[in-house]
């Protein structure tokens, strides 16, 4: 490649960088406000087990599938405990969206993809502006998931529960199932 290809490369590559984030985010801002009020209506509310045997069963069965990405065990149950709560709140299987997280963050509660999306569940940042939260902290584990939670249910009640329009949705990848397939294999083979 002679030294004008490579410039041509290089400004190919910079535009992107600089415009994709934009778009995402313009195209991310034609938001309707059902989604925006059910974020605001989700940020705080209750426990999620039935009982205590649910709990003890549910949480170390996960917690056994969780250990390849936590060492911690406090930390797995921890973090068990918060998806559990999070989608049960909102109507969600907790499983399926421990399969979110593992395509999204693979639990890396400091991921932040190119796009700028944050925490576990990989949340636009805009969304706090949106609903009027600006001092909330997406990488905080409860937080990322009060945000994440609903705006999965919101598309999945959208979508009449189609699964795969749903998550196609929620990763902005509409029309194509390649992210809806890797979540739906990783919620089968793993956290069902």
């Amino acid at each position: 490649m002679n030294g004008s290809s490579r410039a041509t490369l290089f400004r190919a590559i910079l535009w992107l960088a600089l415009t994709l984030p934009a778009a995402v985010h313009s195209a991310a801002r034609e938001i309707d406000d059902e989604l925006r009020e059910k974020l605001k209506a989700t940020i705080s509310q209750a426990t999620s087990f039935s009982d205590r045997y649910e709990a003890e069963v549910w949480l170390v069965q996960k917690s056994t599938v969780l250990a390849r990405f936590i060492d911690s065990p406090q930390e797995r149950l921890r973090i068990l405990k918060e998806v559990h709560k999070a989608a049960k709140q909102v109507g969600l299987p907790p499983e399926f969206v421990l399969a979110v997280i593992h395509i999204e963050s693979a639990f890396d509660p400091y991921a932040v993809s190119r796009v700028g999306a944050q925490g576990m569940m990989q949340v636009m940042p805009f969304w706090k502006k949106e609903i009027g939260r600006e001092s909330d902290n997406l990488i905080k584990l409860e937080t990322n998931l009060k945000y994440g939670c609903t705006i999965l249910k919101y598309y999945l009640d959208k979508e009449n529960g189609h699964w795969a329009d749903a998550l196609a949705r929620y990763n902005g990848s509409y029309g194509r199932y390649t992210y809806s397939h890797k979540v739906i294999n990783v919620w089968t083979k793993y956290w069902r």
